[in-house]
């Protein structure tokens, strides 16, 4: 059976994080480059990409722009992170919501034309994706959106989250879940291209609404199948 993207993420945030414990690579040391872990763990060089940024969050690896990455520690948040896998998809979903918001609210009064082209330009990729680039292609889109916020604090509390993010991206794929259009991510850039911090938050619900309405009915019909 084909692992799914998001588990793929898993899988090697997982093979990663037991080479830090083990002290495969040690603390203050630098990880194999992007291409020789892809080989090493037979994942493709986004799955690494991603993993990399979770563990990042996570406080066990710092990315050193023009230098590599480096192990910062052997400890990290692993209860939290089991708490999370323990959350239903529609929690995730619901925290994913309050994260993309907030992030909205703050990045209105600070974008300008060119942070727009770049939200334009990432959503044109997200459209021109091969299905298995889709996740990666449309979490740029919101991740760009989170570090256009301004918050250092937000942006790596999204950094950490970013593997449910995805997760919760894939299972808009799904043909039982409505899957978030262009428009209605257009209406995000227009909201921040005109500085509306309202408009911005607004449409971030808007876009993800449809996907809380359709789980909460799923879990109100399994409950109704139990009784």
């Amino acid at each position: 059976m084909q692992l799914n993207r998001a588990s793929l993420v898993d899988e090697t945030v997982s093979a990663l994080r037991a080479g830090i414990a083990a002290g495969r690579w040690a603390v203050g040391g630098r990880i194999p480059p992007e291409p020789a872990l892809a080989d090493l763990l037979k994942v493709s060089r986004g799955t690494v990409r991603e993993a990399v940024r979770v563990l990042a969050a996570a406080g066990l690896l710092e990315v050193r722009q023009g230098s590599g990455t480096y192990v910062r520690s052997q400890a990290d948040g692993t209860g939290m992170v089991q708490r999370l896998g323990l959350a239903s998809l529609k929690e995730r979903l619901e925290v994913r919501c309050m994260l993309e918001s907030e992030a909205a609210r703050l990045a209105a009064p600070r974008c300008n034309p060119a942070d727009i082209a770049e939200l334009t330009g990432l959503l044109e990729a997200r459209d021109a994706a091969r299905p298995a680039d889709f996740v990666e292609r449309d979490l740029a889109f919101h991740r760009r959106l989170v570090a256009l916020s301004g918050n250092s604090a937000l942006e790596a509390l999204y950094e950490w989250f970013s593997a449910s993010v995805a997760e919760t991206i894939a299972e808009t794929r799904k043909p039982w879940m409505p899957e978030p259009d262009r428009p209605q991510h257009d209406a995000i850039v227009t909201a921040l291209a005109a500085h509306d911090a309202d408009g911005a938050v607004a449409a971030v619900k808007i876009m993800i609404a449809p996907l809380l309405a359709r789980l909460t009915r799923a879990l109100e019909d399994s409950s109704e199948t139990e009784n």
